[in-house]
């Protein structure tokens, strides 16, 4: 692919312009890029390659380093300061990408110690086919078959990669959870469409069914027998990759230090404006209440945990999450547009129960269409409550994930924050600048959106929608301190859970949730704040 990309481009050089050559390259880029991971290909709405799944070898490796080498001689050969600047930007985010995938493949090399990686592939192989109808049903269940052909040589390849001492526990411990759900996506979404099928296309199916659910069950004994007793790999990346992985994931001039400086003085702010709206809360309670002039930060906290008490009060029940959140994406909706902040989009979006291979890091996410798929549905996703948790931690994620709080979160992840947002995003000319999506410009997007509605009045200016807004806010600025306090600092879980629950009012199952996303994951937490 790489050299293939190069002989095209070299002999046109001298005749094309800056701007010529860039548009050449970045055709070329998004017409042999997917070829490198076919579920990546499906996700983006290139379906070219739906009925292949990715190869997991040192050839593949060595093959997407040399396309992403030819990618960034060919860009150091067109003249930057040429090129209008929106141009510009999107060689910047290329160079950038390509810059990454390197990076990631020959110095981070997660693709030895990191099985969700696989599990995420698996899932998506599959899931990316079934959930939107990009095509007539039998088309894309006779693509699964041909996935669910390769499952086995795909897991195979999975088990010869993985360095089982190089493995965190934590991680094959969340790949144990993950795996079977590939399982509940045959079951649920492809056997299901089975009737669209000929006699003989389904007998292929129901084979090639048979040969995938054998290929789960021995990945699941090896996962559980081999991997596990034998992870041994420390989930802290430590300063140097670290701060590497940092500036890829941010993009941005500020460096690690100055990321927690300037959250470590945020954090002061917010818990201090957290105040000023408790007392609000607190004297209509209670209006016979002095407040000292100089109140002493014990007193503050127990101010704003008073406040918080009162938002807490009105919770869901356990099973009418996804109701309620479909009921407040609606209001949502229907105040963005009343005050004319943005155009609603109107591609379709639909609220579901987060798919298993997907759960254990977040508690909901948004699954835009890809960039490359046009009309297509948003989901948003919400991941159920466990069956085994005890009252006392269902307790605890309804008051973490009140009404007030749902809103918010309904806020972030649809209306007017990553649907509006991506779905705008898609609308731009420059494809490659939709591919090349900017993590930390998502998820400011979708945290500056909170603070905006509350600022525009959303729920009639109710201080406990207000409280809980900055909340939220503060966990956002944790999250920066977290992510890098833990993986460079050594910082322990019981000083994480103290940070969180005291210092940010999170509940005991909240906190210890994004204890367990912090070690899966790394640089992504700081992308909220930043």
């Amino acid at each position: 692919v790489c050299l293939s990309l190069l002989a095209a481009a070299t002999p046109l050089m001298a005749a094309q312009t800056a701007s010529e050559r860039f548009e050449a390259l970045a055709a070329r880029y998004l017409d042999e890029m997917p070829a490198l991971s076919p579920v990546t290909a499906t996700r983006l709405g290139d379906h070219r390659f739906d009925a292949e799944l990715d190869r997991i070898t040192p050839e593949a490796r060595a093959a997407e380093v040399a396309f992403y080498r030819g990618v960034l001689e060919e860009l150091a050969a067109i003249e930057r300061d040429a090129l209008p600047r929106a141009a510009k930007v999107d060689a910047g985010l290329l160079e950038h990408e390509a810059r990454y995938a390197i990076w990631r493949l020959e110095e981070l090399r997660d693709w030895a110690w990191n099985p969700l990686i696989y599990t995420g592939l698996a899932g998506g192989a599959l899931y990316n086919l079934m959930a939107r109808e990009f095509a007539p049903v039998e088309d894309r269940v006779t693509a699964a078959i041909s996935r669910l052909e390769a499952l086995p040589r795909f897991l195979a390849e999975v088990r010869a990669t993985l360095e089982p001492e190089r493995v965190p526990p934590v991680h094959a411990e969340t790949a144990i959870a993950q795996n079977p759900g590939v399982l509940t996506i045959i079951d649920a979404m492809v056997l299901p469409a089975s009737e669209a099928l000929d006699d003989d296309t389904r007998r292929r199916l129901e084979a090639a069914v048979d040969g995938a659910r054998a290929a789960i069950e021995q990945h699941q004994i090896w996962l559980e027998e081999t991997l596990l007793p034998a992870a041994a790999g420390d989930f802290r990346l430590g300063r140097e990759l670290f701060e590497r992985k940092l500036a890829f994931a941010l993009d941005s001039p500020l460096g690690r230090a100055e990321v927690r400086e300037r959250a470590e003085r945020e954090y002061q702010r917010v818990r201090g404006e957290m105040y000023e709206v408790a007392r609000t809360v607190y004297a209509e309670r209670y209006p016979y209440t002095q407040f000292p002039d100089t109140p002493t930060e014990h007193f503050k906290q127990a101010v704003i945990r008073s406040a918080l008490e009162v938002a807490y009060d009105a919770l869901p029940e356990r099973g009418e999450i996804v109701e309620v959140v479909k009921r407040q994406l609606a209001q949502t909706t229907a105040f963005v547009r009343e005050k004319n902040l943005v155009r609603v989009p109107e591609e379709p979006i639909e609220i579901i129960v987060m798919p298993e291979f997907q759960r254990g890091i977040a508690v909901a996410y948004l699954d835009p269409p890809g960039p490359l798929d046009k009309g297509q549905k948003t989901f948003y996703a919400v991941a159920p409550l466990p069956e085994d948790w005890t009252e006392e931690q269902v307790e605890s994620f309804l008051r973490e994930y009140n009404l007030y709080s749902l809103q918010d979160l309904t806020i972030h992840e649809a209306m007017p924050g990553h649907y509006l947002q991506l779905a705008h995003a898609n609308e731009y000319p420059s494809v490659l600048r939709s591919v090349l999506s900017s993590g930390p410009f998502i998820e400011g997007w979708a945290v500056y959106a909170e603070r905006l509605m509350i600022e525009e009045g959303y729920l009639d200016g109710d201080p406990l929608m207000r409280l809980i807004n900055l909340k939220w806010y503060l966990r956002g600025v944790v999250n920066a301190i977290l992510d890098q306090a833990i993986h460079v600092d050594g910082m322990t879980r019981d000083e994480a859970m103290r940070l969180m629950v005291e210092g940010a009012f999170q509940e005991e199952s909240e906190a210890a949730g994004k204890w367990t996303r912090a070690q899966l994951t790394s640089a992504q937490l700081s992308t909220y704040f930043v």
